[in-house]
């Protein structure tokens, strides 16, 4: 009797649990750290020791989480040695080219921005779209008026690609999960939003690499596959840099609304609009990539005010990052997307199986192989740690506050399990579903 009395608590927990197990699997369905064994830019992001796991991210947000991060312009000398050594190692290499520093109105000295073998002319980016094709992103966020956009995301089922800042990431934490937790691709704007040709190569370094060091540690281990380069400025020293120090692929834009200056009186509602509509209702080849902001309420109500042209006119809409690849849609170099994604078993664990030529090659540089700014980086799934979510005792973020979950790095940790990745696979897969069932069959057999 007591049995049966005890089984509807038994199976509820079970449901409880498989939901919480559900939550936890949007950040992949380990908490131990991945990288794919021939990652280009493995020594750049990874745990300490590539045997442990052990390392605590602190949750998003909280005193400690900010004090890992630039408050303001980021120091080149107080960057992590290893960013340093790869951009050195390149250099020496003869893979960044040796061009000066533009001034702000973006002029070169001794004759750079000349069509000659010195020139700093940019490389080709990615800049439009398959025909019929939409490509949806955001720059400059997450920002206080991020969140409006986010519902109407939302509200339409669609995923953008957001350009973030790292320190408005830093500013706006809140904002910056609701953007993870919604399924959002997360892409490197920079951490200050400076002139790129403006910085030394350094300067240039410490720009990217705190920007993904942010997206990294607080999206559950994801290193970005894509950079957008503040007001479109870029150069070959500059793309040079982004290529072989971070693997980055260059996502620009063929269509600018200017939006960003709707909040100044630099233009109107009605003119975004009337620009939406000429382009919208244009040729359908090339598609578009439009140029938008989460800056201000006045941006975000551009592009809700614009996009039922997009939808009656027929534009398929994909994010730009799910656009920029054909055969591989993933934002990420190291993870299949922000949501599920399938997990090699040998992949799990960073330790769990010896690193191949490739990546100790690589690692020597950090460097990617691709030679050319328009080809796309190689990507595998798999895992990450993830301490994303809001502490405890902090509000979840209102918009989204039952996905926003702690997840320890620690809570397998691989001095305490068996020496092989399955036992953590098949931890986090079985489910705690089937641990409710197993109760409830312990109970009818022994009460």
């Amino acid at each position: 009797m007591i049995s049966f009395t005890l089984l509807p608590l038994i199976f509820s927990l079970s449901s409880v649990m498989a939901h919480d197990s559900h939550q936890t699997n949007r950040r992949l369905p380990s908490p131990s750290w991945h990288h794919s064994r021939d990652h280009p830019v493995s020594s750049l992001f990874r745990r300490e020791d590539p045997d442990d796991d052990g390392i605590d991210y602190p949750d998003v947000g909280t005193p400690e989480w900010l004090s890992k991060y630039p408050a303001g312009l980021p120091d080149p000398a107080q960057m992590p040695s290893v960013w340093n050594d790869a951009l050195n190692a390149a250099v020496a290499a003869g893979k960044i080219p040796n061009i000066p520093v533009s001034s702000e109105t973006l002029t070169y000295p001794d004759g750079h921005d000349s069509a000659g073998p010195k020139s700093a002319h940019r490389p080709p980016s990615f800049a439009q779209a398959p025909q019929d094709l939409y490509g949806l992103g955001f720059d400059d966020g997450p920002l206080p008026s991020s969140g409006k956009l986010y519902d109407f995301l939302k509200q339409n089922n669609e995923v953008a690609t957001n350009f973030l800042i790292g320190r408005t990431i830093r500013e706006n934490p809140e904002m910056f999960l609701c953007a993870y937790d919604e399924g959002h691709d997360l892409a490197v704007h920079t951490y200050t939003h400076p002139h790129m040709t403006t910085q030394t190569n350094e300067q240039v370094v410490a720009q990217l690499g705190w920007t993904l060091q942010i997206i990294h540690d607080s999206a559950g281990g994801r290193v970005a596959k894509y950079w957008r380069p503040p007001y479109g400025v870029s150069d070959r020293r500059v793309s040079a840099i982004v290529r072989e120090i971070f693997g980055l692929t260059t996502i620009i834009w063929n269509h600018d609304t200017d939006d960003w200056a709707l909040a100044s009186g630099g233009t109107t509602l009605q003119a975004t609009q009337d620009k939406m509509t000429q382009w919208t209702t244009g040729p359908k080849e090339p598609g578009l990539i439009v140029l938008n902001h989460e800056t201000s309420d006045l941006s975000v109500q551009s592009f809700i005010n614009t996009y039922p042209l997009i939808k009656s006119n027929g534009w398929t809409i994909k994010s730009m990052a799910q656009i920029a690849n054909d055969t591989d849609s993933s934002p990420y170099r190291n993870a299949p997307s922000t949501e599920d994604g399938p997990v090699l078993r040998q992949d799990i664990l960073a330790g769990s199986v010896p690193q191949s030529s490739t990546t100790d090659s690589n690692s020597q540089n950090g460097a990617s192989p691709n030679n050319n700014d328009n080809n796309n980086p190689s990507s595998s799934g798999g895992t990450k740690s993830s301490n994303s979510a809001t502490s405890p005792g902090q509000p979840s973020p209102v918009r989204n506050s039952t996905a926003s979950q702690t997840v320890s790095a620690s809570s397998v940790h691989p001095s305490q399990s068996t020496n092989s990745a399955l036992s953590v696979f098949a931890t986090r897969t079985l489910g705690w579903t089937s641990v409710g069932f197993v109760l409830a069959h312990l109970l009818i057999s022994y009460l």
